[in-house]
């Protein structure tokens, strides 16, 4: 019978979403809600997708591929009800340092790579863990990642000519930014601050329309009609393309696969991160559950995908998966239609992209990059404690200063260690009273302490200690391990010592309620007969002690 079980579970764990929401019944009402849906959020990618890319270091039409391509596969195969794929401002930095260490290949190559990682980390059931990063880990971080967005886009909201490649090391970059400040452009100035402006007033009072479109339109028709001096898409990319390539297979030979893997890593554990955080975000407006392993195989393909048809990492979205929330979604069908409506989009209107500013797209990404800094959390969390504090200042500084993969793990090792601190303070042994009975044997000589919360190496530690000085006396030691949900190995191997050492001296260790799970782990240890002895409650200590009088 558990095989079946386990049988029947097992290809469920993997079925993407939109299976499911066929099998539940697909009507023509929830088709309509879905096209609405995905046209509020083709909308609303349209314009990231490109200042994202830009923003990157490659083409605009990269991002509107990787939109689309990846988009629809995020959709198709992801273990999320409403999540919306494609590229994200969180990839920025990752993606500008890949191209300029190994060029645009080498970026397609590690995305194509990354694929088959996150394949693998779901297949080998990994969401699991990776859902357990630590709050003030992903808050951290994201806020690091919108220091670093804002700063790679103060270019081109100023106009500026920088006198040669713009550094990425953020110290270097604002260095070389200040001294390129005699060349302000004010029109650029303008049309980013009118963008930026207009956005604002747009969420204020018609918080439904698409403020990022309608800037851009607006800036776009303005610095054309008005021929202002500015650098636009078509001044420094030339004519977008009306349609997706044809897919061409990246560079797999043995130099490439290998320049590309640590890129390859990077993008997988931050795709991942990303990806899993928004299904949350998507699971708590919506009430539904995601597959988080399902996910990360329904990443890993849309990253193939993408890559095969010449674009960037893809990953899940939070803005845009709540935007498609939040404008009736049924399901998946709804992030497939707003891949489609982007192709129509690409299709059509192509050629009048060329006209759109720099600076608007800058704007978008200003934005942008203030909504990604949670102020009011990251305050909270400093204030919280000195461990949270820690934690989320740490892996801050080192997004900023460092690098992005570093602030991640340096962050969730330091989380690991404050955790360890307050779970070890958390567990407590104290003394208790021994039960009298009239007439029964004498029970001068045993000695009860009372153990709760778990009991893993870092409690070990702490509580050692007070087990050596209570081992100094030969009697009858009785801990009560009624209160005790765990023990590690370490834990365990304590009380095998305690217990050898009191054998020698005349004394005997007795463990009293263990848990079924405990008590396996401590006889796991070689705690066992004749250096200590298993009793059910603390009444059986009587027998116990009337057995050694």
């Amino acid at each position: 019978m558990t095989d079946l079980t386990r049988t029947n579970r097992v290809p469920d764990e993997f079925l993407p979403k939109i299976v499911t929401v066929f099998r539940e019944g697909y009507r023509a009402s929830n088709l309509k809600a879905d096209a609405l849906a995905g046209l509020t959020v083709a909308i609303v990618a349209l314009p990231l997708s490109m200042a994202i890319a830009i923003a990157s270091g490659v083409g605009p039409e990269r991002g509107l591929n990787t939109a689309i391509i990846g988009g629809f596969l995020v959709s198709a195969f992801g273990g999320s009800r409403y999540q919306i794929g494609g590229p994200a401002g969180a990839f920025i930095v990752l993606i500008s340092a890949c191209v300029m260490a190994i060029g645009l290949p080498g970026l397609i190559t590690a995305t194509f790579l990354s694929g088959f990682i996150l394949i693998v980390a779901g297949l080998l059931r990994l969401g699991t863990y990776i859902k357990f990063i630590p709050y003030p880990v992903t808050v951290g971080f994201t806020a690091g990642i919108g220091v670093i967005i804002f700063a790679s886009q103060i270019k081109e909201l100023f106009g500026l000519t920088l006198a040669g490649p713009e550094p990425a090391e953020i110290i270097a970059k604002l260095q070389s930014l200040w001294d390129a400040k005699g060349s302000v452009t004010p029109q650029a100035v303008g049309v980013a601050l009118i963008t930026i402006v207009t956005i604002l007033a747009v969420r204020r009072f018609k918080p439904h329309w698409p403020g990022m479109l309608i800037a851009v339109v607006l800036t776009a028709i303005g610095t054309a009609t008005l021929g202002m001096p500015i650098e636009t898409i078509g001044s420094r990319f030339g004519a977008l393309p009306n349609l997706p390539p044809l897919p061409v297979l990246p560079a797999v030979d043995a130099a490439a696969l290998t320049a590309a893997l640590p890129w390859a890593l990077s993008f997988a554990l931050l795709g991942a991160i990303e990806s899993l955080l928004s299904a949350v975000v998507a699971d708590g407006m919506s009430g539904a559950r995601h597959r988080s392993n399902a996910e990360l195989v329904g990443q890993g393909v849309a990253n193939i995908g993408a890559a095969l048809f010449g674009g960037f990492c893809v990953t899940g979205t939070i803005a845009r998966t709540a935007t498609n929330v939040r404008a009736g979604s049924h399901g998946p069908v709804s992030g497939m239609l707003h891949a489609l409506f982007l192709l129509a989009f690409m299709a059509v209107a192509a050629p009048y992209a060329a006209y759109i500013p720099l600076a608007a797209l800058a704007g978008v990404l200003a934005l942008v990059s203030w909504g990604m800094v949670e102020k009011e959390e990251f305050w909270n969390l400093v204030r919280a404690s000195r461990g949270d504090a820690l934690i989320i200042l740490t892996t801050f500084l080192l997004v900023v200063f460092r690098d992005l993969t570093e602030g991640i793990v340096v962050g969730f090792a330091i989380a690991g260690l404050v955790f360890i601190k307050r779970m070890s303070d958390a567990t407590g042994l104290r003394q208790g009273e021994v039960p009298v009975e009239e007439g029964g044997p004498p029970m001068s000589d045993v000695m009860i302490y009372h153990l709760n919360g778990p009991f893993f190496f870092g409690a070990a530690a702490q509580v050692g200690g007070v087990l050596d000085r209570i081992a100094e006396r030969p009697r009858i030691f009785a801990v009560d391990f009624t209160d005790v949900p765990m023990i590690d190995s370490s834990g365990a191997k304590s009380f095998d010592v305690l217990a050898r050492k009191l054998h020698r001296k005349g004394g005997q260790l007795c463990i009293v309620g263990a848990p079924p799970q405990v008590r396996a782990v401590l006889l796991a240890q070689g705690l066992r007969e004749p250096h200590a002895r298993y009793l059910p409650d603390l009444a059986a200590l009587r027998e116990c002690a009337a057995s050694r009088s």
